[in-house]
């Protein structure tokens, strides 16, 4: 099946996106509980997802991709993580696991990744977890990936790792990328949250990758696409846990609404949760907070943005806050959804209630190391003018 043409003026984009993430509904809604059983992406949704573009969405237009402006991301991830947080998760990991290959690998790994046109799935996790030695022609690479997510439905498999040619010198970042198949996929899946997006480990043993198939993930100057490529890390890839919280966090505040007038609290029970004052307050609060939060989150990338369209890699300071932003929204996703789960009553805590999913999944997302206290720190940092601020610590 073709995927599908993008437009290419931002405005119409962001609609054909938002369109694409309707489109798929139904289907993604149909596969939540499938996926949690399965502990990975249903494949009807995988294949939903897929056909309609949306892991594309962080991949050079010049090969198919969506390449959408960092606000768009956040919305689209935003809108499929509030149908199901398995699926947004995986839309997440999965747009970034493709991008990066598409903009930063050689000519050589994009003819072979990319063959006749075709767009893969892909997974990735670029923690330095894995060992490179520099060999005539590319890398031998032995480790040990985590929280690889979507890696189960993957064809190519992105990953971080550190080479060291002389043992005095300083170890050199790189990033790999290679078929999913030569790994081996580790059953560990087994968590309270996310379940559905299959966060596997993945490990290979001297697995040979050809240099194109590796780049400097320090270095921001991609080969393809325009300036998304620009955003830095942990820019290029920081907004994307603001969608998924925001989309999750939604969802648990308007199911407790819908619930709040057939919700009889007391005892007896008589008094419908939509008539208590405090509800009403803490109601009110929680949408207030996620609105800032989603507006805030929508001003620092949109200022992000527009320095790399003028040609520069975002800051320090800026990668900081854009990393600080995310978490941020995060806090307040936790916040808002364990406000909703708890006003719900004993009823949330069955499997059949949605509140239950909702709060598992917020709080699983706020484990990752990309929204930890250290991105509150590091921000903070920079608002003092400390040196050597290190927005990835």
């Amino acid at each position: 099946m073709s995927l599908p043409s993008f437009p290419s003026e931002r405005h119409e984009k962001r609609r054909f996106l938002l369109d694409a993430v309707e489109s798929v509904r139904d289907v993604v809604a149909a596969s939540a509980d499938e996926s949690e059983r399965l502990g990975t992406l249903a494949p009807d949704a995988v294949a939903a997802i897929r056909d309609a573009g949306l892991f594309t969405l962080k991949l050079p237009q010049s090969l198919g991709g969506a390449e959408a402006d960092p606000v768009t991301q956040i919305e689209v991830i935003e809108a499929l993580a509030y149908i199901d947080a398995s699926a947004g998760w995986c839309l997440m990991i999965g747009a970034t696991a493709i991008g990066q290959p598409g903009a930063f690998a050689g000519d050589e790994a994009v003819a072979e990744i990319f063959k006749n046109g075709r767009i893969p799935t892909a997974a990735t996790s670029t923690a330095l977890r894995g060992k490179a030695v520099a060999v005539e022609g590319g890398y031998v690479v032995t480790g040990r990936w985590p929280f690889a997510s979507g890696v189960r439905h993957a064809e190519w498999m992105t990953a971080g790792a550190a080479v060291q040619a002389d043992p005095d010198a300083k170890s050199m970042s790189l990033t790999v990328v290679f078929p999913a198949s030569k790994g081996h996929i580790h059953d560990n899946w087994h968590v309270t949250g996310l379940e559905g997006s299959g966060s596997n480990d993945i490990s290979v043993s001297d697995l040979f990758v050809p240099e194109a198939f590796s780049w400097d993930p320090t270095v921001w100057e991609s080969k393809r696409g325009g300036a998304i490529y620009r955003m830095g890390r942990p820019g290029f890839v920081a907004n994307e846990h603001s969608g998924v919280a925001l989309g999750i966090a939604r969802r648990a505040l308007d199911e407790i609404k819908a619930k709040a007038p057939a919700t009889k609290r007391g005892n007896p029970p008589t008094a419908s949760l939509a008539d208590r004052e405090a509800f009403r307050g803490d109601i009110a609060s929680c949408d207030l907070r996620l609105r800032s939060a989603r507006a805030l989150a929508h001003e620092v990338y949109e200022r992000a943005y527009r320095t790399a369209c003028g040609g520069r890699v975002p800051d320090a300071a800026m990668q900081s806050e854009m990393r600080a932003v995310s978490t941020y929204v995060t806090e307040v996703a936790v916040d808002v959804a364990t406000t909703a789960f708890r006003y719900a009553g004993g009823s949330a805590i069955h499997r059949s209630n949605i509140l239950q999913r909702c709060l598992r999944n917020i709080n699983a997302a706020a484990q990752h190391f990309m929204v930890s206290d250290t991105a509150l720190e590091n921000y903070g940092a920079s608002l003092l003018d400390a040196p050597d601020v290190k927005p990835m610590a």
